[in-house]
């Protein structure tokens, strides 16, 4: 699949999963929606990773360029968030070790998940 085909598939979903956020009653985020249906794609075998790896490389090759924006409008919002600095420290300094726990002990239970399920078909 050419990269053009490639960037419409990803920027289809993007689109359906906008109209599905907009139709949902509750504020869920249409990126969160995009890669639910990317999953749902690739795990049901009706998109092979062969079809878009060509542009998901690319993606990740630069994804620091697009996290700019977020940091400009981080830059922008600096005088509120200094204005609330400790609990937000606070907050940071809780929440990443207790995410990097968290997808730790998920891969470490996938591992040895994948790990029995081997054994049990050998």
């Amino acid at each position: 699949m050419n990269i053009m085909a490639q960037a419409a598939v990803i920027f289809g979903l993007c689109l359906i999963s906008e109209g599905i956020a907009a139709l949902i009653p509750m504020a869920f985020p249409a990126s969160v929606i995009a890669l639910l249906l990317l999953g749902l794609l690739l795990f049901s075998g009706l998109l092979r990773p062969e079809q878009i790896r060509e542009l998901s490389t690319f993606l990740v090759a630069n994804m620091a360029f697009f996290f700019l924006p977020s940091c400009v409008g981080v830059l922008e919002h600096a005088p509120a968030i200094l204005g609330q600095l400790a609990p937000f420290l606070l907050i940071s300094f809780l929440t990443v070790p207790l995410v990097y726990f968290v997808t730790a002990w998920v891969v470490q239970l996938l591992i040895r998940r994948t790990g029995r399920k081997k054994a049990r078909h050998d």
